[in-house]
């Protein structure tokens, strides 16, 4: 029996994946070089991909990166020289925050208890700031960010780039692109697919601040967002790419468009209700985020009474489900459970029966 990854990352492969590998490895797409027309072209199926799945402004350009973590600090070294503004509802969003702290930005914070969201009408962005950081999705504590939320903040701060990190709520985030000026992902939560790819969305503001500080100051050398741009022009990277999951990414964003953005997300909406439904009846687990407005529909975080988390997640694992633990501070007492679209609703449902059962 396969086991069901509900891990939040690296999570399920995609059900297309082992399909798209091995008629890539028949073609030996990974032995061509990424300096290659097929790589050009298969680089500009991917980004005419993503630009549909996201329904993507037209001048935006789309850069391939070693990860997500990597985009924190390529952002900011091309797109800041002195002011940022964070808000941290959980690790990875801090950890933005402490990338801008470690660069020398004069690095502002609204900072909420971890599991907390924000009270919109709290946000008060400071004069001058270059750059609005939001994680839409914090995996580490299961908030998210509701996307009218940050269409609001785009309307009240015109000024600031709005950069958006939407790891693992894509590609279920139904967020406006026009109304923000970045977002990043990684590929192996919401897309299913193996770990090492980060995707970076970037429009003309960003592009241009980037040309006004390129000489100035440290802006990420040959990982610059001017570097990548000029190499993006022709569907090339500045470095040698991860090809095998640009490849498999082209192919499963292809598959999502097939099927349907709009079933995806009923999907996930559906199988995200079930998940709670279960953890607020259960006498086991509770749901620890408690305002339900801001609870991730994509890592659902439940807490684990009387019982410790490490025991559960050994139990769940003989029987061929995998769930991540809690993250940092909350390791022994907590269970994440992701709900990323290579997820069934079948699958959800039998680990619920799991859990009853405990």
């Amino acid at each position: 029996m396969a086991s069901v990854y509900f891990t939040p990352g690296p999570s399920q492969l995609y059900p297309t994946v082992a399909g798209h590998l091995q008629n890539a490895l028949d073609q030996q797409v990974f032995s061509q070089s990424h300096r290659s027309q097929a790589f050009k072209d298969l680089y500009k199926r991917a980004d005419e991909g993503l630009r549909a799945l996201f329904g993507l402004p037209y001048d935006y350009a789309i850069y391939f990166t070693g990860s997500a973590t990597e985009i924190w600090e390529r952002s900011l070294q091309s797109l800041t020289a002195e002011r940022t503004y964070h808000l941290v509802n959980g690790s990875f969003s801090k950890k933005y925050l402490d990338h801008a702290k470690w660069l020398g930005r004069d690095a502002q914070v609204l900072q909420v208890p971890f599991g907390q969201g924000f009270a919109i009408d709290q946000v008060q962005v400071p004069a001058g700031t270059e750059l609005l950081a939001i994680t839409q999705n914090e995996t580490s504590s299961g908030v998210c960010v509701p996307v009218a939320d940050i269409h609001l903040l785009r309307e009240r701060n015109p000024e600031p780039l709005i950069s958006v990190d939407i790891v693992s709520g894509a590609p279920y985030a139904p967020l406006d692109f026009s109304k923000i000026d970045m977002a990043f992902l990684s590929v192996q939560k919401g897309f299913g697919l193996p770990a090492g790819l980060g995707v970076w969305i970037v429009n003309e503001r960003c592009r241009t601040k980037a040309v006004q500080l390129e000489g100035k100051q440290y802006t990420g050398g040959h990982h610059s967002i001017a570097s990548l741009q000029d190499q993006y022009q022709g569907f090339q990277t500045p470095s040698t790419p991860n090809v095998l999951d640009i490849y498999l990414l082209a192919h499963v964003v292809e598959d999502m468009l097939a099927k349907g953005l709009d079933v995806i997300r009923r999907e996930t909406e559906a199988k995200a209700q079930q998940l709670y439904g279960f953890l607020e009846e259960s006498a086991l687990f509770s749901p620890f985020v408690q305002e339900k407005a801001h609870r991730s529909p994509t890592v659902i975080v439940a807490d684990v009474l009387e019982r410790p988390a490490a025991e559960i997640i050994s139990i769940l694992k003989k029987e061929g489900n995998i769930v991540g633990s809690g993250y940092g501070a909350f390791k022994e007492k907590q269970i994440r459970i992701a709900n990323f679209p290579a997820i069934s609703g079948q699958e959800v449902e039998d680990l619920i029966q799991i859990l009853k059962r405990l």
